[in-house]
C-alpha cells in the first residue's frame, strides 16, 4: 500500500478563481511545486480530488475540466512531479442541470472520490493526507479515515475557527505543510 497526499485542486493547488476551467486563468498557489517536491522525496504519491459544480451548473463541460487537468499534470510532469490520477465530481444536488442534479457519493465531504482512489491505486488510508482549503475537504478526509489538513490559501482562512474546534491542523501553504512533515522525520 502506498502513502498518498490527496489534494483538492482549486484554492489548494491553484489560486482560487470562481469556476476555473480556462488554461489562461490558471495560476499555481505559491509554494505548491516546492511542497510537492518535498513530499515526493518523502515517498508520497499524489492524487487530486475536486468538486466541479461548474459542470453541473452548465458553466463549462467535463471536457473543459479534463483539458485543464491535463495542462496542470503536464506542467507538474516537467517539474518531476507525477499526479497518479485526478478525480472530479461534476454534480450538484440543488443547482445542477439535467443528469448532473443528483445527490451523489463523490461530492466532498462525501468520500466517493477518495474511496475510489484508495481502491484503484492501493493507497494506505491511515498514512495518507487529505489536503484542501475548504471545510468539505477536511470533512472528506475525516470521513475517509485519512489525516485531514487545511491550507489557508483559497478559502482556507475562512475556516480556521471551525478547524481549531475540530482539532485539525492548518498551514499557510502546501510548502509549509511539507516542511513541517520533513522536520518530523
Amino acid at each position: 500500500m502506498k502513502k498518498a497526499v490527496i489534494l483538492d485542486r482549486d484554492g489548494t493547488i491553484n489560486v482560487e478563481k470562481d469556476y476555473l476551467y480556462r488554461i489562461e486563468d490558471f495560476v499555481f498557489e505559491k509554494g505548491v511545486i516546492e511542497g510537492l517536491k518535498i513530499l515526493k522525496d518523502m515517498g508520497y504519491v499524489f492524487v487530486v480530488v475536486t468538486n466541479q459544480s461548474g459542470i453541473a451548473r452548465g458553466y463549462y463541460t467535463e471536457e473543459d475540466v479534463e483539458i485543464l487537468n491535463t495542462h496542470i499534470q503536464e506542467i507538474l510532469d516537467c517539474e518531476g512531479i507525477h499526479i497518479e490520477k485526478v478525480y472530479y465530481c461534476p454534480h450538484h444536488p440543488e443547482k445542477g442541470i439535467g443528469k448532473y442534479r443528483v445527490k451523489c457519493k463523490c461530492r466532498k465531504p462525501q468520500t466517493g472520490m477518495l474511496d475510489q482512489a484508495v481502491e484503484e491505486l492501493d493507497l494506505d488510508r491511515k498514512n495518507s493526507f487529505m489536503i484542501g482549503d475548504n471545510i468539505s475537504d477536511v470533512k472528506a478526509g475525516i470521513n475517509a479515515g485519512m489525516i485531514p489538513i487545511l491550507v489557508t490559501t483559497g478559502h482556507g482562512s475562512e475556516h480556521i475557527e471551525e478547524i481549531d474546534k475540530m482539532g485539525v491542523k492548518y498551514f499557510h501553504s502546501l510548502e509549509e505543510f511539507a516542511r513541517s512533515l520533513l522536520r518530523k522525520k
